[in-house]
């Protein structure tokens, strides 16, 4: 199939929703799934929903673990199924109907929620086996799922009285829309923009640079022997670290910065501040005295103290390397540019030259090791290495040509899940990458339901239809990245949905722990060989490699921390007023702390898609405090003598990757390393 919204005859007036998918293994039937599908799947799901639980909370018996806590868990099965299918295309494969219909369904659906969490009669009924739950005679997992559920209804206002959970229930239908107009807006921005170069203008880049822009230039139907670059990152990074004209340069990156934020139709400052005021008054519903506090009282770090005193005690030593980068980056800038100011458009351009006169290192030295399906096939053989998995192409049903997939199977051969891959960037797919589920780890009858999980990036196109796409170093570390992410999603066999779910700042160890891996000598070797000839990456390129691991970190550091402080700092207003984001930002990154002009935050508010269009809320410094995780994890392979030791990938495997949420992040961690981590 080449699209979602494709139709057949023969499939005219079925849902696909409605019936058992008779597909291999199960998979979505994205061959018969349309865009009108959804909606009636929707409605059907959330009634049959409804009269689950209405059987749950009226059933006279006496409550038991069994007819309440197990019968809510497992309730809700085709509405999930059918949301879970609906999202992860308005993500990938987004059209303007898809985007009608989640303006429509996501406040319907925030509504739904409430409707069950806000339930008196089912909550009279969990909290009665809360109250007596040392009495119930539960094992440890039920246990948990018990003190879980109990917990989401309080989180979710069941403790409120009629008003207030009246006006909660308006909040997150409001906030709900707003999040769809959030990244529908944040869409089209990073579709509109294009810089239209002649071969004059394009001339410096590299050949694969330019014949990419050519080849999106033929796309548009574009004047022949010129070149589009877009505000996608395969586009946009290249372009900041090749052009030597300035102007240009600057041009493609203030409209990067400013997506969002152009006072036009798709800009998104006041639903931002919709969604400050809102947040804050829901915190206030709550009991809590900002968004941050009610958010982080259910993560790790347990209170926004202990998150500042992470970010704020890297901050410091991060902005002064940043600091002496700078200063290293305009001496050749100033052969250039005598009387210029550095300015934030500079950094990538002068730090490519950096690196070729300090590492003779660069980028097109690197790419031709690192095509495409030599980095897929070096995540395969470290998951092999490690756990003994293997990976088998399967022809299921897809929603894009692009899009591959392969069967996982155990190192036992038994099935373990099924993985999509899907890569490039197009108009109908959001920016970034992630990794999502068109169908989660669950069991029924005491069977496991194996997983389908989705790769999504959007990595450097092939330059030519046939030829080989070739990735830089920071394409190659999010796919090692994102893939740690899947293999967390495949190896889980949680029995219960409610607890299948880690704390957001421990959801981050599995995919930054396989980072470490990624340019590991001996993994270097393995996989890393000239897309034409076939030879390995030579020794002194990876040594070349090695040396340069720590260039430019204090960026990279200061990047990531302005943009976890900016989030922590909106959501931790107690009391909304209008807020001017751009002076805000300005005030608490530039004047309170200090960062530099020639640095921006990795993301700035309007097009901060973590925390307005996703679930990274209050919660974006969890990358930083899984790095904590994943250094000292990483540290138990290296402390056996073998970096791919089978030893100890099974106890990550057993203690870690297969438990979901079945106990608290840091019991899990501890587990596994048998301390916390230092």
């Amino acid at each position: 199939m080449a699209c979602v919204s494709c139709k057949s005859e023969k499939t005219e007036g079925e849902n696909p929703f409605f019936s058992a998918w008779e597909t291999p293994y199960g998979v979505p039937p994205f061959d018969k799934i349309r865009a009108e599908h959804f909606l009636p799947a929707l409605e059907r799901g959330m009634s049959l929903h409804d009269a689950e639980i209405d059987a749950i909370a009226s059933n006279n018996d006496d409550p038991t673990f069994g007819n309440v806590i197990e019968a809510y868990d497992a309730a809700g099965g085709m509405l999930a199924r059918t949301e879970l299918v609906f999202g992860m295309l308005c993500a990938a494969e987004n059209t303007p109907e898809l985007q009608a219909l989640q303006e429509r369904a996501m406040p319907l659906l925030a509504a739904h929620y409430d409707r069950i969490l806000l339930d008196e009669r089912l909550f009279a009924r969990v909290k009665e086996l809360y109250d007596r739950r040392g009495a119930l005679d539960l094992d440890d997992v039920q246990l948990r799922l018990l003190e879980k559920t109990y917990r989401r209804f309080v989180r979710a206002g069941a403790l409120l009285d009629a008003g207030r959970k009246a006006r909660l229930k308006e909040i997150n239908g409001e906030l709900a829309l707003a999040a769809v107009k959030f990244g529908n807006n944040l869409l089209a921005e990073n579709n509109r923009f294009e810089m239209e170069l002649t071969a004059d203008e394009m001339a410096g880049l590299p050949s694969d640079v330019q014949e990419l822009a050519r080849e999106k230039a033929r796309e548009r139907g574009k004047k022949k022997d010129t070149g589009i670059f877009t505000l996608h990152k395969p586009s946009l990074i290249p372009f900041l670290t090749y052009s030597s004209d300035r102007g240009l340069r600057e041009r493609i990156y203030k409209a990067y910065l400013n997506r969002g934020n152009n006072g036009d139709e798709y800009d998104n400052k006041q639903l931002i501040n919709d969604f400050i005021r809102l947040r804050t008054e829901k915190a206030h519903l709550l009991g809590y005295p900002s968004y941050a506090a009610y958010v982080v009282d259910d993560e790790m770090a347990g209170t926004t103290d202990a998150v500042y005193e992470l970010l704020e005690g890297v901050w410091t030593p991060a902005l002064e390397r940043a600091k002496g980068e700078l200063s290293e980056l305009e001496e050749l800038f100033r052969k250039d540019v005598p009387e210029g100011e550095f300015a934030s458009w500079d950094w990538w351009y002068y730090a490519e030259k950096l690196r070729r006169q300090k590492y003779s290192l660069d980028e097109a030295m690197l790419r031709p090791y690192f095509s495409l399906e030599n980095v897929r096939s070096g995540v395969f053989f470290l998951a092999n290495r490690l756990y003994g998995i293997t990976f088998r192409p399967v022809i299921v049903p897809v929603y894009h040509p692009d899009v591959t997939a392969y069967e996982v199977l155990d190192a036992d051969e038994t099935h373990l899940g099924v993985l999509y891959f899907d890569f490039f960037p197009r108009p109908g797919k959001q920016g970034g990458a992630w990794c999502g589920a068109y169908r989660e780890e669950r069991y029924e009858e005491g069977k496991r339901i194996a997983p389908v999980v989705t790769i999504v990036a959007n990595v450097s196109r092939p330059a030519t239809p046939n030829g080989v796409a070739l990735l830089n170093l920071d394409e190659t570390e999010t796919l090692f990245h994102e893939f740690g992410h899947a293999l967390h999603s495949l190896f889980s066999q949680v029995h219960y949905a409610g607890i299948g779910g880690v704390e957001q700042d421990f959801v981050e160890l599995p995919s930054q722990l396989m980072e470490n891996w990624a340019f590991e000598p001996d993994m270097l070797r393995m996989y890393a060989k000239h897309y034409q000839t076939g030879d390995p990456m030579p020794d002194d390129l990876i040594e070349k490699i090695q040396r340069s691991a720590l260039f430019n970190q204090g960026f990279t550091t200061t990047e990531l921390l302005a943009a976890s402080l900016s989030d922590m700092d909106i959501h931790t207003i107690t009391e909304y007023r209008p807020i001017d984001l751009n002076a805000f930002e300005k005030e608490m990154l530039n004047g309170k702390r200090g960062l530099i002009p020639q640095i921006e935050p990795r993301y700035r508010y309007p097009y901060f898609a973590h925390i307005f269009g996703g679930g990274y809320a209050a919660g974006y410094y969890s990358y930083i405090w899984a790095e904590v995780l994943d250094k000292d994890a990483y540290e138990a392979f290296i402390e056996s003598g073998d970096i791919f030791d089978r030893t100890t990938a099974e106890s990550y495997r057993k203690n870690i990757l297969e438990r979901g949420g079945s106990e608290g992040g840091m019991e899990l961690y501890k587990k596994f390393r048998g301390h916390e981590p230092d």
